[in-house]
């Protein structure tokens, strides 16, 4: 059944997409009232696996979750690597992001998502054109705020991309991109040509090759439909994805294996999810697909949704790609796997480490099921090393 309260959601989310900081306050804020009194007393959750992580940073009022949790997942990929890690930008890699989407926007004829929002694979993307800066060197806040808010940058973005698409001039100038990067750099801040760190001088680039150190040939992003071949590549139809990038795909049980499996060699996942559930709870911590829907259930049950361990729903190939083509799956935010847990019923969750600050009952981080990963993820981003090697040969990597 169509959810056609969620695509009201998505309607008015999607037509500010040009300034995404709107839907992404408006996404925190609707996930306010999931919550229940007693839940963080009803779990009892034992760490299984626990990778090292860098802290939980706050994204602010801006649309950037998916550069914080892909540049979280590069610092962990550091520690994993034996470095001592580094607090990367994820401004400096919206920064890069957002110039490539003003080129593909013109080049699109305005065909193509504007705003802060982006996917996974932006970050190594723009890792591999660009390099990497340490957060203290480029922070985004080039105008006195302590946290981001963006919203005023994407409205002047649009307009300034939608003069370039309506060409008055009937010729674009070679102007047009100069002008557009200029105001990126007025909010966010020019990029430096070159910059010290601990007592060495480095440009965006050697910084990548000689402190981070990784390669970005060694990620891969996957995702699990029905309407592709499994095993092949195909182009991931999300608004975010304005560069059209491909992904893997892979059987929806393959998702959480992999994961499993990257978690167990050492190695985290960069997530991207629907979080615009009633079964999502930023404040409690917790995530679950409930086994009765939510318009069913009874005020009590409502009440006590995130109070202990719950009966899920069973999670099928069939009835993910349903929740996708009917706008129930969404792609709204990007967040970090780093470990496993299991409650008190021996249920397995995902550690996740989230860009909303350290406010909720687990200080930044959540609780998600297995089936949750399932049956929302929009895709996943990890190094190859982590997937298993009988998946791996599947895909021909």
């Amino acid at each position: 059944m169509i959810n056609y309260t969620k695509i009201s959601v998505i309607g008015l989310a999607l037509s500010l997409s040009i300034s995404a900081t709107y839907a992404q306050d408006n996404l925190v804020n609707s996930l306010k009232n999931n919550q229940s009194e007693n839940s963080a007393a009803s779990f009892k959750f034992t760490e299984v696996i626990n990778l090292a992580n860098t802290p939980v940073q706050n994204q602010g009022s801006s649309g950037t979750c998916w550069s914080y949790s892909t540049n979280s997942f590069l610092e962990s990929e550091m520690i994993k690597a034996g470095k001592k890690p580094v607090a990367l930008s994820p401004l400096f890699s919206a920064r890069n992001a957002y110039v490539e989407k003003g080129k593909n926007y013109v080049r699109m004829h305005g065909a193509v998502s504007l705003g802060d929002g982006g996917a996974l694979h932006d970050v190594i993307n723009m890792y591999r054109k660009y390099g990497a800066v340490p957060q203290e060197v480029y922070t985004g806040l080039n105008y006195g705020t302590k946290i981001n808010k963006t919203a005023e940058l994407g409205d002047i973005e649009k307009g300034v991309l939608e003069a370039v698409v309506k060409n008055a001039n009937g010729e674009l100038t070679p102007n047009w991109l100069k002008a557009y990067t200029v105001v990126i750099d007025a909010y966010l801040g020019a990029v430096p040509e070159n910059f010290t760190y601990n007592g060495k001088k480095y440009t965006p680039k050697t910084f990548a090759q000689d402190v981070v150190g990784l390669n970005p040939d060694n990620y891969v992003e996957l995702s699990s439909f029905n309407d592709h071949p499994f095993y092949s590549k195909f182009t991931l139809l999300v608004p975010d994805n304005w560069s059209f990038d491909q992904v893997y795909n892979v059987k929806v049980n393959e998702l959480t294996d992999i994961i499993d499996n990257a978690l167990k060699g050492g190695y985290t996942v960069a997530w991207a999810t629907d979080v615009s559930e009633k079964n999502f709870s930023w404040k409690n911590g917790v995530a679950f697909v409930p086994q009765t829907p939510f318009a069913d259930m009874t005020a009590k049950q409502k009440a006590e949704m995130f109070n202990g361990p719950q009966p899920e729903m069973e999670i099928t190939q069939e009835n993910r790609q349903l929740a996708f083509d009917n706008y129930q799956t969404t792609d709204d935010h990007g967040m970090h796997i780093v470990g496993l847990a299991k409650d008190q019923n021996g249920k397995e969750y995902y550690i996740v480490k989230n860009s909303w600050g350290a406010s909720n009952d687990y200080k930044g981080y959540l609780y998600v099921t297995k089936n949750y990963v399932k049956y929302k993820t929009t895709a996943i981003l990890l190094n190859k090393a982590g997937i298993p090697s009988a998946i791996t040969k599947k895909l021909a990597l």
